[in-house]
């Protein structure tokens, strides 16, 4: 299995980076667009997705598929 996808603020631009990788895999102006890529890619690669806030914090986590997810709660 691949790494996690984590999509975070730097420099300025939203990015998306896969666990383990030196460099962002994309970049992106806004959080949306940055937020929708790192979907696909967790998808893509069946791992979890990691989304922090403007101020590095965790704000949202999915995991993919929703069968790996290891909580056992809707949402």
């Amino acid at each position: 299995m691949q790494g996690d996808v984590e999509t975070y603020h730097e420099n300025g631009t939203w990015k998306n980076k896969v666990e383990g990788g030196a460099q962002a895999s994309s970049t992106h102006d806004t959080k949306e667009e940055a937020t929708a890529r790192g979907r696909e890619m967790a998808i893509d690669r069946g791992v979890e997705h990691i989304i922090r806030n403007l101020d590095g914090t965790i704000g949202e986590r999915n995991t993919y598929p929703r069968s790996r997810d290891p909580r056992n709660t809707p949402g």
